[in-house]
């Protein structure tokens, strides 16, 4: 699935076994892919940032991790532990595959301010951005998200669809979302 990535996704994995972030990590990969191509941005840059942007989460107890996410909770230190962290082991994971030094430096500086940041820095870190907000209105999201949050998924998905245009950068992005809220609310209707 990761193609010439996937010596870095194998090191990240061990970062990723927490908050469902191993799926979560495979959905926005592939957002990204369909990001890339619609958008462009540099693949060589915005893969490897999208399979180590929440490495960071495993340097944070389980038990705040609800504090720093989600619908009515946004604690930002929690929140910025796993970015400074996540930056740090990225930086790590990359030179143990001998990445280029150049891209490392930007694949960290995006990971750093991936959820914290408010604009992005360049192109890439809005794909970055929006592939991770996008797995917020994906199937596997949509299942695990209600239920991590206590709330009816209808709610959820209205809440979702709400967020779409102070969420998103790019174009494709919001039409992406917007099309994957179509198809969860159709799923719900017909209870698939």
């Amino acid at each position: 699935m990761f193609g010439k990535y996937e010596e870095i996704y194998r090191l990240a994995q061990p970062y990723l076994a927490t908050r469902n972030n191993e799926l979560h990590t495979q959905v926005a990969y592939r957002f990204a892919l369909k990001l890339i191509e619609a958008e462009g941005g540099n693949e060589e840059v915005v893969l490897p940032a999208v399979i180590l942007h929440d490495v960071g989460w495993k340097a944070v107890p389980e038990d705040l991790h609800l504090k720093a996410f989600g619908p009515g909770f946004n604690d930002m230190e929690i929140n910025r532990i796993h970015e400074v962290e996540g930056a740090r082991i990225a930086r790590q994971i990359l030179e143990q595959v001998g990445y280029d030094p150049v891209l490392t430096d930007r694949i960290s500086e995006i990971i750093f301010g991936h959820d914290s940041r408010t604009e992005p820095l360049s192109d890439d870190d809005a794909i970055v951005k929006d592939s991770d907000k996008l797995w917020r209105f994906s199937e596997p999201a949509l299942e695990i998200d209600p239920v991590r949050f206590g709330i009816d998924p209808k709610i959820h998905l209205a809440w979702l669809k709400d967020q779409i245009d102070g969420w998103f950068i790019t174009k494709t992005a919001r039409a992406t979302a917007l099309l994957e809220v179509e198809q969860r609310a159709e799923c719900l209707e017909q209870q698939c």
